[in-house]
């Protein structure tokens, strides 16, 4: 199985959203990891340039032409192009990971787009509220007793998340992927969630 991590970044993404997860892949609490056990790898439409919601515009690895079929996980970066025209593109990707077993996570409007297209019809799931999936997904979301009102929620290989969850996010995909052993996983959870000086008193 390949060891990239893809992230599927939108026109208009939410460049928050990548930032604890791909941290976490890259780099331990001293430096760059030297031998990492996954790679982080964008991917967009085309090869050009896909500017965020700050304004900041990051080069894509891959392109949904050229993006590789093997991979470790999927991951649907929210913001607001995944309700344009041009998102329609991921679904097809996201329907074989589904297929292929991968691990797919959405945060934001990404969950909100998965609930669009029937993805979250079989799993516990969570977003930005039950109202905008119903709202997204009109006929094609039937699972809407399978919400929680949660920050983040695994279910079968899937991870969903509101916009407010990039943290609680990044957290249940790294376990999933076993980035690293689960107390070390809690112990980036709880550095960056309590803050050093809560963790590190005088």
């Amino acid at each position: 199985m390949s060891n990239e991590v893809l992230y599927i970044l939108l026109p208009d993404y939410a460049a928050h959203e990548v930032v604890y997860l791909s941290q976490a892949i890259a780099s331990d609490e001293f430096a760059l990891k030297e031998n990492p056990k996954y790679v982080n790898k964008v991917v967009a439409p085309t090869m050009e340039p896909v500017r965020s919601i700050g304004g900041f515009r990051t080069m894509p690895d891959y392109s949904f032409a050229t993006m590789p079929k093997d991979y470790a996980a999927l991951v649907l970066i929210g913001g607001f192009g995944w309700g344009t025209p041009v998102a329609e593109q991921v679904a097809p990707i996201v329907c074989q990971a589904i297929k292929d077993g991968k691990i797919v996570g959405a945060i934001c409007n990404g969950a909100s787009f998965m609930a669009k297209h029937g993805f979250l019809n079989a799993v516990k799931h969570t977003g930005n509220g039950l109202e905008q999936l119903k709202q997204w997904g009109g006929e094609n979301y039937t699972n809407p007793d399978g919400y929680i009102h949660a920050q983040a929620i695994a279910d079968n290989n899937i991870v969903t998340a509101n916009g407010s969850a990039t943290l609680e996010f990044a957290k249940e995909l790294l376990l999933l992927l076993e980035n690293d052993t689960p107390e070390r996983v809690e112990m980036y959870y709880q550095f960056n969630k309590q803050g050093f000086c809560n963790l590190f008193p005088n």
